[in-house]
């Protein structure tokens, strides 16, 4: 590893050799490539290390003498926290702009939809499955988008954090989507409720089991156990299986074209927050002084959300009934997410 003014005891020029030392263009960190990414240019130590750069330690630390990042804020271990990149690249000018594509999309569907009068025409059962349960699931989406913008303050990384941080927006943007796509089509249909949603998500027993799994991550103070839990296990057992094999399944054979393409950008955000959660648990089981123990902790939180997820889904059950179209059965995507859960964790070398 080359060597850092940290370790030399010095912040004089030329006093330690870094990665591009004899370049013309300036560089301090090992890019994951052969060139440097933009991703990596804005984001690569971004975030002070004391064991790299900061010689003199930490500039500001809490009053237990904290600095203001420390590496027990999450039970999991590494040889070197910085070896993270995030596989989807994203910072702050692209993520804005990956937003702004999709809320212009979103908004443009459902203002299409509206003046084609299409709201009026969703079967009437369909109607009130969406007051019902959509309008409850924007609070599980809020939930676990408030969890990851707490927990993206304790990674040690900006690298983690950033990851970590458009994960909490994505969930926040479909908050919102949800939120605004009800409001704006209960305008058009008669007699609609939109507080339907919340007393639904409050007190039907059918969300209960998913409020405990949410606010059971939301409870943990380990900021990669929040990480690992939403994306890892939460996600495929129940979110996928709502949205994937509910909503968008069963939504056009109701008469509902609109709801699927509003929700069709969840599922392209999990993908990008899986492959990037993946990667950074990758990293650590394979780490070679603590891959062990990581294994080990990974699959207690397997163990302690996975069964949370199991509940919360099985409570699911009765929704796949409701509506008088019923192109696929819960039977089926149920399968599905566990097939799918099976893969994911089978990358990690984790089982069930």
């Amino acid at each position: 590893m080359p060597a850092t003014s940290s370790s030399v005891g010095s912040g004089a020029a030329g006093a330690a050799i870094f990665s591009g030392s004899t370049s013309r263009k300036y560089r301090y960190f090992e890019p994951r490539g052969k060139r440097a990414t933009h991703y990596e240019d804005v984001t690569v130590d971004v975030q002070p290390d004391p064991e790299r750069y900061l010689i003199q330690d930490w500039i500001i630390s809490f009053a237990d003498g904290k600095g203001a990042y420390v590496k027990d804020n999450t039970r999991a271990q590494s040889s070197n926290w910085h070896a993270f990149r995030a596989p989807d690249q994203e910072w702050e000018r692209t993520h804005y702009q990956r937003q702004s594509r999709i809320e212009t999309m979103v908004q443009n569907v459902i203002a299409n939809a509206r003046r084609a009068g299409a709201p009026q025409t969703f079967d009437r059962v369909w109607q009130t499955i969406l007051q019902k349960h959509l309008g409850a699931w924007k609070h599980a989406e809020f939930g676990l988008g408030t969890s990851l913008m707490q927990a993206q303050r304790y990674g040690y990384t900006q690298m983690i954090n950033n990851a970590t941080l458009t994960n909490s927006s994505y969930k926040m943007r479909l908050c919102q989507d949800i939120t605004l796509y009800l409001a704006e089509i209960g305008m058009d249909i008669a007699g609609w409720n939109d507080e339907l949603g919340k007393q639904t998500w409050l007190e039907d027993p059918i969300w209960q089991p998913t409020r405990e799994a949410i606010e059971t991550i939301m409870g943990t103070t380990d900021y990669l156990e929040q990480y690992f839990a939403i994306n890892i296990i939460f996600e495929p057992l129940v979110g996928e299986l709502f949205r994937s094999g509910f909503l968008m399944q069963a939504a056009a054979a109701n008469n509902d074209f609109i709801t699927p393409p509003v929700i069709s950008a969840a599922e392209a955000d999990y993908e990008r927050n899986l492959a990037n959660t993946i990667d950074l648990m990758y990293l650590l089981v394979h780490d070679e002084q603590y891959g062990h123990a990581n294994r080990e902790l990974f699959q207690s939180w397997v163990k302690t959300h996975g069964a949370l997820a199991d509940k919360a889904a099985a409570a699911l059950q009765p929704i796949w009934s409701q509506p008088h179209s019923k192109p696929v059965s819960f039977e089926h995507v149920r399968t599905v997410s566990h097939e799918r859960i099976g893969q994911i964790l089978g990358e990690l070398g984790l089982s069930r």
